[in-house]
């Protein structure tokens, strides 16, 4: 029952942030999204895992984004707290991506090629669907390359997160038995 919650408020937060992003209102969005992460990450079974997998999937999500963004792949609306960095709304939902690899998306576990895969797939439809409701826009150029770029990221994200999860898994186990 918790991954049908995990996946339901995970959902809720992407399109409350990118609803917001769209119409220039992110702050309660974020706000109530990092409150659920909160909760998300004090009720589990290993918070300091927790924690640390979210965080990580943050910076990478803070570097990825970024980086499509200087590339010219993607522009984002909302672009609050500065134009040279992914903006916060997108923070938040990379956070959010992390509390799914211990919820929603933890039957991925030990199929990294899956995950990759899925990873490639749902990544750049998820970035179109948030360009379609107004939270951005594709740059200038090529929308094959831009789709390839996100499918990029999201192919190496997922697989990425999984593999950081096991090796906490690993050290949790070793030091509680």
């Amino acid at each position: 029952m918790a991954k049908f919650w995990n996946f339901v408020l995970f959902q809720a937060g992407w399109f409350a942030c990118i609803i917001g992003a769209a119409n220039q209102r992110v702050f309660w969005p974020v706000l109530v999204t990092l409150a659920y992460l909160g909760i998300h990450i004090w009720r589990s079974p290993s918070p300091k895992n927790q924690l640390s997998l979210v965080l990580k999937v943050f910076l990478y999500g803070l570097g990825a984004d970024t980086l499509l963004l200087h590339l010219g792949v993607v522009r984002f609306y909302d672009t609050w707290p500065s134009i040279y960095l992914s903006p916060l709304w997108m923070w938040t939902l990379w956070a959010l991506v992390g509390s799914t690899i211990n919820g929603s998306l933890a039957w991925l576990k030990g199929k990294p090629l899956l995950g990759g895969v899925l990873g490639a797939i749902c990544g750049p439809v998820s970035y179109g669907a948030g360009i379609q409701m107004g939270a951005g826009t594709w740059g200038s150029g090529n929308q094959t390359w831009q789709f390839l770029a996100v499918g990029l990221i999201w192919g190496l994200a997922i697989p990425l997160f999984l593999g950081w999860e096991e090796s906490a898994n690993r050290k949790f186990l070793a030091q509680n038995t």
